[in-house]
């Protein structure tokens, strides 16, 4: 629960941090520049500037980020056999996937683990972390390349980037809406906006923003199940289900918060956390192979 706090309490940072430098340079002014209401259409492309920017901004710098944050080191020349199966095996894949050759890299972690990221699908980076080299089989780790160049082909890391920015730009129109409802039909103001709208739109920001992400995490979630297909197809529907049984086993540890939804294994969760995993829980994606 503690990733999915930090994950949602960035995203709403950055949202709340970028809407208060806007209003004290005086560009939130615009949404109320006749002093009586609002202007919709300038509303919309305020919160379309602030929405987009954080989502877009993450994604520009994903692989770079990725790379210190997950401390991988890309292979530019293989130096042993693991790392010439790896390189020859994702160049194969990518092939297979119609995309461009991914960087490829490994960060040592004794946990089994791996994701993809980049901006553009011809220019990604896939990474995997040693623990899983070598507690997997050739087989298996070949199924959770597939699954990570699946990610990249599908264009996954730029469609999240973008339904994140969506969500945050409704958000902040709501959020503005109901703080300019309460200023004037609870606290009676006249012109202009008085502290209850700033006041109550952080805090609509705030609430709004957790519901929105209930959206963002199904989606991810989604995502899961196509790549799982996808890998399948590449590697074989067997060796992705023994893939996915071998992260079980082995309770593959959690990403940091910004690389988790484009991990290959998640966590787990029930009741009301599930509405905020990035992942589906290991079992359900095993059955969906199965029956698929």
């Amino acid at each position: 629960m503690k990733r999915i706090f930090l994950f949602l309490v960035t995203n709403i940072a950055i949202m709340v941090v970028l809407g208060v430098v806007l209003r004290l340079l005086g560009i939130d002014r615009i949404l109320d520049a006749q002093g009586v209401g609002l202007d919709m259409g300038s509303l919309l492309a305020f919160a379309a500037v602030v929405g987009f920017t954080g989502s877009l901004i993450s994604l520009a710098m994903s692989k770079w980020t990725a790379k210190r944050m997950m401390g991988v080191r890309v292979i530019e020349q293989p130096s042993t056999s693991t790392e010439r199966w790896l390189v020859e095996t994702v160049r194969l894949q990518a092939e297979k996937a119609g995309i461009g050759m991914p960087e490829v890299g490994i960060f040592d972690t004794p946990e089994m683990n791996a994701f993809a990221t980049g901006a553009r699908r011809n220019n990604a980076l896939v990474a995997v972390s040693t623990g899983l080299l070598s507690g997997m089989s050739q087989k298996e780790a070949e199924a959770v390349l597939a699954h990570e160049i699946s990610h990249v082909a599908n264009g996954d890391m730029i469609t999240m980037a973008l339904m994140q920015g969506v969500v945050n730009t409704f958000v902040i129109v709501l959020s503005r809406v109901i703080g300019h409802f309460v200023d004037r039909v609870i606290f009676k103001t006249e012109r202009g906006h008085g502290p209850a709208f700033m006041i109550t739109s952080i805090v609509a920001q705030v609430v709004l923003g957790i519901l929105a992400s209930i959206i963002v995490m199904w989606f991810s979630r989604q995502r899961e199940f196509r790549a799982d297909k996808g890998g399948a197809n590449l590697a074989g529907r067997e060796a992705m289900i023994g893939a996915l049984q071998r992260l079980q086993a082995r309770h593959s540890g959690p990403l940091p918060d910004q690389m988790a939804a484009f991990g290959i294994a998640g966590g787990g969760a029930g009741g009301f956390k599930r509405l905020f995993m990035s992942h589906p829980p290991l079992e359900e994606r095993i059955a969906a192979l199965r029956n698929g």
